[in-house]
């Protein structure tokens, strides 16, 4: 849920900090006072499109920041955790401020983000209906995902494995693009692979080849150095009085008293190891020089092929391996080209295979739809009786794709009939206001527990309705607070009547200059507020006491719900 929000020098908003708390929320106040900039407030602070527009005449910048309490709540958790962002007790805060310029800075629990990332916890955390909001109801490309949100696990399965075919076919068909090339491209593709593959395989390459020739033209480039070092370091250690006497004749001496005392045994058994060691690295100095060749041509036949393994590297790839393995890609590649026809007809064998079994899960999806389409139905006419919307007639209507879309092959849309004897017709050219108010309500009331948001906003979702249906209205958004936090601005007392906390927004002037301020109602004020609701103007004792049956009715009502 959202516990506080701050916001600071936006529109007519100086300063204003909210507490809110668990179950239904209601904002109310006149026109004008700043209701409305409040939810836009939090829609930017959920990651909405903002401009320079939205900073208070006179200020630098525009800030907003909520604390919100997450739980553990997976789809937030897990997309935070691949940003190696902590959340510490279920507690997350966003920031976000814009600039005059227009400059957004995003901030997550103090780490910086982007303002896509903002959007992407946003749309987890809050729902937002504004005053223009049910008209994404209008959209029938919105439709097919809340039916299947509604389908839930029995669809998750199927949809899962038709995605991953639908991925394969469109690799398959960027495949048979490739192959279907004009002649002329493929033509020089093949030319110039052949000529490619001809420069490597004409090399004769062997893996580790330049280090082992490095090594070689080392040895060869410094032959006299190295001569001369081995035959000097051989001369000092073999022949008469040379290094070997001198440690063999110390071997011979401390033998001699070797077996007086441990201590004498243990440097004779050292130098004796000294002395074997040094034999063998003698005979190893002796062999080394007697394989060391002075020839000039082999330099240079060294650094010619270096030469020409560098020139490969440029072309082809960092090492011996990367080139071999290129050339084997290419070997690959020209096969296929120089029989194209033949690979042609495999992928498109492939293809029709794989379409087919999209097909039998393409079914199998509208199968499950169907079914659950007629249960929607069904629940949704439940929902719209119960907002007196009882002759009114849904519908889920089902036209076929012509072809395999990302979802299957069903093209999905809501339609009603408000009145007996009329034609389903799209809710796009059937719906009044009060009409899509109760039932971007009535889908609603389904749909929360599903969409699993922290909170809902509602900015004026009651207009157009009154009387007994305003009751309605406001008993169903009561039950969604019961599930989660609903925020809501009101002009329906009805639906104050129904706040487990009524904030009111009221709008000041203060040196020539509007600024909008909070506070929230106790008992006897939040009556007052609901009999100006009531009455408009003129507040009177008759008013007054509606109010109180309003909230004495409601009282009531949330008792036994």
């Amino acid at each position: 849920m959202l516990l506080e929000i701050r916001i600071k020098n936006f529109a007519i908003i100086e300063e204003i900090s909210l507490s809110l708390d668990e179950g239904l929320t209601v904002l109310t106040g006149e026109t004008g006072a700043g209701k409305s900039i409040i939810i836009d407030a939090i829609s930017l602070l959920m990651g909405a499109r903002g401009s320079h527009e939205f900073v208070r005449h006179g200020c630098e910048r525009a800030e907003i920041e909520g604390l919100f309490q997450v739980g553990d709540q997976s789809s937030v958790l897990e997309v935070l955790q691949q940003q190696g962002i902590e959340v510490e007790e279920g507690m997350m805060v966003l920031s976000r401020s814009i600039s005059l310029k227009g400059k957004n800075i995003c901030r997550l629990n103090g780490k910086l983000v982007t303002l896509g990332m903002l959007r992407e916890i946003g749309q987890r955390l809050v729902d937002i209906h504004g005053q223009h909001e049910n008209q994404d109801l209008m959209k029938p490309e919105r439709h097919r995902p809340l039916l299947d949100l509604y389908a839930g696990s029995a669809l998750t399965a199927t949809l899962t494995e038709y995605k991953q075919l639908y991925k394969k076919r469109a690799q398959l068909k960027s495949r048979l693009r490739e192959l279907s090339e004009n002649e002329q491209e493929t033509a020089q593709r093949i030319d110039l692979l052949r000529f490619q593959l001809n420069d490597i395989q004409s090399a004769q390459l062997q893996p580790g080849e330049s280090a082992a020739l490095e090594k070689e033209k080392q040895q060869l480039a410094n032959f006299e150095q190295l001569f001369h070092a081995l035959q000097q370091a051989y001369n000092a250690l073999y022949g008469e009085h040379k290094g070997l006497d001198w440690t063999g004749l110390a071997t011979t001496e401390l033998e001699s008293i070797a077996s007086l005392d441990s201590t004498y045994k243990t440097l004779h058994q050292t130098v004796l190891e000294s002395h074997y060691a040094l034999e063998e690295a003698s005979y190893a100095i002796r062999q080394t020089i007697d394989q060391l060749e002075h020839d000039p041509d082999r330099l240079n036949t060294v650094e010619a092929r270096l030469q020409e393994i560098q020139t490969l590297q440029r072309k082809y790839g960092a090492t011996e391996d990367d080139i071999l393995a290129y050339a084997s890609s290419i070997e690959e590649e020209l096969e296929t080209l120089e029989h194209k026809d033949a690979h042609i007809e495999g992928v498109q064998t492939e293809l029709a295979e794989l379409e087919k079994d999209m097909a039998l899960e393409a079914q199998q999806m509208t199968d499950i739809r169907k079914r659950h389409a007629h249960v929607l139905e069904n629940a949704i006419h439940d929902e719209l009786k119960a907002v007196y919307m009882e002759k009114t007639t849904f519908k889920v209507e089902w036209k076929p794709l012509p072809s395999f879309d990302s979802n299957g092959m069903d093209r999905i849309e809501f339609f009603i009939s408000t009145n007996p004897g009329e034609p389903l017709k799209p809710l796009v050219k059937v719906a009044s206001g009060g009409e899509l108010s109760r039932m971007m309500l009535a889908i609603k009331s389904i749909f929360s527990k599903l969409q699993k948001k922290t909170a809902i906003v509602f900015d004026e979702v009651d207009s157009g309705v009154s009387g007994r249906v305003a009751q309605a209205m406001a008993e169903k958004i009561y039950q969604l607070a019961r599930t989660s936090q609903v925020i809501c601005i009101s002009h329906l007392p009805q639906v104050a009547a129904m706040a487990d906390q009524h904030l009111y927004i009221s709008k000041r002037i203060d040196d020539d200059r509007t600024a909008t301020g909070v506070r929230k109602l106790q008992e006897d004020e939040a009556q007052n507020e609901i009999s100006r609701m009531i009455a408009g103007t003129e507040v009177t004792e008759l008013t007054k006491k509606h109010a109180s049956e309003l909230l004495a009715l409601a009282d009531v009502y949330k008792n036994n719900v």
